[in-house]
């Protein structure tokens, strides 16, 4: 029965999942009540624009004849064409550019308001392919839409290829880690299964809010990582449970392991899932679709390991193989083998774990460039990177983006003739330029300033333009004003967030535990792993250090959106390795005394966390596969992540500071630890022995 409802589901998912793909928007990254948003309206409303597609053409002398004469003739069948405003050229038309180089010039095409998107885009592709027929060595083509739509098909594209090669090599693991073909299938199932009804229901939300192609793209590889990862624990305890009672029937064998992995894996779904939930915190349209989408993911992953996963054992458990002799009498694996290495000198491992995660840390915690990303997020080989590239090299003369500046207010007015010369004294401002043909009494001002389109001293002179404060009201807009908006809006409401993943991480693992200490200690410790994580991406992502390895170009600067996605992802992965450990050390604490509870725990968890490290970290890997750098950017922050996480923190600093701690680890006030006792604490005992090496 249980195997029918989740293929029901399946079916669903592939039938009408796949809609999801037709209803992917361009999500923005900034809330609507934002002020640049609001200055971006309002200069909408006063100089009403349609879409621009920019073309550059380079390669040949710009006074050539033959040039000349071919983009004259392109351009005038471009104006002909039903769905187009306007046309401006170096040769026909005003407002017409040449590039620095005298080798280049611009062609900027208009088209008209309001048109339907799929209109829209039958009208840029139509565009784009007459301006790629002017004869010249070098055409790029791009704007705004074409670059948001490259941005999706690359995002999709990656999609597919990352996880198909994931979900190979995934399979491969899977049938080495589990012994057998079918073994390794049953997480892998479980996987898919997630998977697609997760499309499901990423296809239901876009009904409510925009779903971006990158929304899809994380949350579907967040859902296979954490499926495998349920799946293998499930797996794993049942063999154990085998193993300790070979001849008990499978279903006390099941009911046993859900007693045990299957309260860890509700535990540790409901954890990251609230973890996701908490980005809904932040107002910004694409960490809300975040959340939703990963809340969807995870919920699904754990509902899979608590049904799907023990429903196909019961029907495949003859076929799942025990334990290689060879496997079992390898001893104790990495983790079990650091964690008696820290037990023997807790102090000295603590101090320098905790010593090389903050010197890891440094580069974000000083040195951190936080951009938007733009065109140059795409692979340095499209067209959309080259074109904003030659636009800023040979037109802007390097220059920033001017801020946008409204002001609702009699242009010809001393108090706006004051505020202009006010504008003109704010450090960092190169010029200011007021914008003609505005009608009303309201300005529209361009103020350049020194430095790059969102560097430091653009963002300064957006605040300081705002805090000059005049008597009429005043919008600050442009890409500069985004990133300052963005950036105080995250961290306005990152406390909000982080309260909700406290909250939640304290309330599930004092039900799994009894303790208010180890709670609070797991959270400084994920708090190590997220700031060495970050400190690791801006000194590979920001500063370009192995970028050429991983194929990508930097371009200086870390996604804003990233250090809190991670934030989110981090932790809640994190949370998941620390209930799949303190579920067994739990349970050891009634066999054994202090420290060897600790590491009779690790010893046995320690081989199905490593396994599912491994797993998930495939999955991850996947990501860097793609060609999106802020996609990259997640693979490879997760995977060091997970490194780190099972390496250096599971296996060395969280025994060393149990150890330190002592019976402090287990404090809870009397009235807490009675309620624990009687709704929380397990109820059915574990089987008395586990093999060491139940996955390896």
């Amino acid at each position: 029965m249980v195997l029918g409802v989740w293929l029901v589901l399946i079916t669903a998912g592939l039938i009408l999942g796949g809609s999801v793909f037709d209803r992917l928007a361009a999500t923005g990254s900034l809330r609507p009540d934002a002020e640049s948003r609001l200055a971006e309206l309002r200069v909408d409303r006063l100089q009403p624009e349609g879409p621009m597609i920019v073309a550059v053409v380079g390669g040949r002398d710009v006074w050539d004849p033959a040039l000349v004469a071919g983009v004259t003739a392109i351009a005038g069948e471009i104006r002909a064409m039903d769905g187009v405003r306007a046309v401006e050229d170096l040769y026909g038309a005003p407002g017409g550019q040449i590039g620095a180089d005298n080798r280049r010039s611009m062609i900027r095409v208009e088209l008209d308001e309001g048109l339907p998107d799929d209109r829209r885009e039958r009208v840029e592709d139509a565009v784009a392919s007459a301006l790629h027929r002017i004869d010249a060595p070098e055409v790029l083509v791009g704007g705004e839409k074409l670059a948001e739509r490259a941005f999706a098909d690359q995002a999709v594209a990656d999609t597919a290829f990352g996880e198909s090669v994931a979900l190979v090599v995934l399979l491969i693991v899977l049938v080495l880690i589990l012994g057998g073909l079918v073994a390794g299938l049953i997480p892998l199932a479980a996987a898919l299964a997630t998977v697609a009804v997760t499309l499901l229901g990423l296809a239901g939300l876009t009904a409510f809010t925009e779903v971006s192609e990158f929304t899809v793209n994380v949350v579907t590889l967040l859902g296979i990582g954490l499926a495998v990862d349920y799946a293998l624990l499930v797996i794993a305890r049942f063999r154990a449970e085998r193993d300790a009672a070979p001849e008990a029937p499978v279903a006390e064998l099941l009911a046993r392991t859900t007693a045990t992995a299957g309260r860890t894996v509700l535990i540790s779904g409901l954890a990251v899932a609230v973890t996701m939930v908490g980005l809904s915190a932040f107002a910004e349209p694409l960490l809300g679709a975040m959340a939703l989408g990963g809340a969807i993911a995870v919920l699904l992953g754990t509902a899979a390991g608590l049904t799907a996963v023990p429903a196909l054992i019961a029907v495949a458990q003859s076929r799942i193989p025990v334990p290689s002799a060879r496997r079992t009498a390898a001893g104790p694996g990495m983790l079990a083998r650091l964690a008696a290495f820290a037990q023997l000198r807790p102090g000295p491992v603590a101090i320098a774990v905790t010593a090389g995660l903050l010197a890891l840390s440094a580069p974000f915690l000083f040195a951190v460039n936080l951009e938007n990303s733009d065109a140059r997020a795409l692979p340095a080989s499209a067209q959309a990177h080259k074109l904003q590239e030659a636009v800023q090299r040979d037109f802007r003369g390097g220059q920033a983006e001017p801020i946008v500046v409204v002001v609702e207010a009699d242009p010809a007015g001393a108090a706006v003739r004051d505020y202009l010369n006010a504008l003109n004294t704010v450090d960092g401002v190169l010029r200011i330029q007021p914008r003609p043909d505005i009608t009303g009494p309201v300005a529209v001002i361009d103020v350049t300033t020194e430095g790059e389109t969102a560097g430091q001293p653009a963002r300064d002179a957006v605040r300081a333009i705002r805090a000059l404060d005049p008597s009429f009201p005043v919008l600050v807009g442009g890409a500069a004003a985004e990133l300052v908006d963005h950036r105080d809006s995250v961290t306005a409401r990152f406390p909000i967030a982080l309260l909700i993943v406290l909250l939640s991480t304290v309330a599930l693992l004092f039900v799994l535990t009894g303790s208010l200490v180890i709670p609070v200690k797991a959270l400084l410790m994920n708090a190590l792993v997220l700031l060495a994580t970050l400190g690791t991406l801006v000194v590979v992502f920001q500063w370009g250090v192995g970028d050429a390895l991983l194929g990508f170009d930097s371009w200086g600067a870390i996604d804003v959106t990233t250090p809190v996605l991670l934030f989110v992802f981090v932790f809640g992965l994190s949370m998941d390795y620390e209930v799949f450990l303190l579920a067994r050390i739990t349970e050891e604490r009634d066999r054994h005394p202090g420290d060897r509870a600790v590491l009779a725990g690790i010893t046995k968890s320690g081989p199905v966390v490593t396994a599912a490290a491994l797993c998930i970290g495939v999955v991850f890997l996947g990501f860097l596969l793609g060609d999106l750098i802020p996609v990259k950017e997640i693979g490879f922050a997760m995977t060091v992540a997970l490194l780190l996480d099972v390496t250096v923190v599971r296996g060395l600093l969280l025994p060393a500071v149990m150890s330190l701690l002592g019976d402090g680890n287990w404090w809870a006030p009397a009235p807490l630890r009675r309620l624990h006792d009687r709704w929380f604490a397990p109820r059915t005992e574990p089987a008395a022995a586990v093999a060491p090496a139940a996955v390896s």
